[in-house]
């Protein structure tokens, strides 16, 4: 659309796509985080695996489920959110679980099924 048009009042029409990749762009470690963040991402910061939250965004989007399933395997983590529409994953659990789950799960991705992945990152 140019200024032209614009400026006369015509309306843009913008179309948005998405086209996945066999990416992981998102590992990350908030390692022992307050209180507050679980409530505002509705995790229950009294269970007894709180001290780390791990998350992680994944395309195509339902490789999510797989995520999570890898995730909870691999180190006992629990599993706070699984979206097979946005592809992310939160999982809860100590530094050291958290840490071994997104391990795992960037392994995977990348021996098994071909996935870029990005580093895991730590806070």
């Amino acid at each position: 659309m140019n200024l032209e048009n614009y400026i006369s009042g015509d309306k843009a029409r913008i179309i948005q796509e998405i086209v996945p990749g066999k990416q992981i762009t998102l590992a990350h470690i908030i390692a022992n985080p307050d209180q507050v963040l679980y409530y505002k991402l509705g995790l229950d910061p009294a269970e007894e695996h709180s001290g780390a939250i791990g998350i992680l965004t994944l395309s195509p989007s339902e490789t999510a489920i797989i995520a999570g399933d890898i995730a909870m395997k691999a180190s006992g983590v629990t599993l706070g959110f699984v979206d097979r529409f946005s592809g992310t994953v939160i999982v809860t659990g100590t530094v050291s679980q958290v840490e071994a789950a997104l391990s795992a799960v960037t392994d995977y991705a990348t021996e098994k099924l071909g996935f870029d992945v990005c580093n895991v990152t730590r806070t």
